[in-house]
């Protein structure tokens, strides 16, 4: 299973994420926004356009192939 997974790194394909762990991540990255911006916390709207202008991909680990990281970047300004 090793190997499949180094080709699969080497060609640049990213695994499959599940439903649960893609929900997971929205809703700590959501908490995590709202913890570091408090004017997010009484505003549904301006919460889903800040998640929205974040860039999440999902990369496999450095430390074990077969394990998800999300890696977070912000490439535009959030609009109110």
């Amino acid at each position: 299973m090793e190997l499949y997974h180094f080709f699969k790194r080497a060609l640049g394909l990213t695994p499959e994420i599940h439903p649960v762990d893609r929900g997971l991540a929205r809703h700590w990255t959501k908490q995590r926004l709202a913890a570091v911006f408090p004017e997010l916390r009484g505003d549904a709207r301006r919460l889903e356009a800040a998640y929205r202008a974040l860039d999440l991909e999902p990369k496999p680990s450095d430390t074990n192939p077969s394990e998800m990281v999300f890696e977070i970047g912000l490439h535009r300004e959030i609009e109110p």
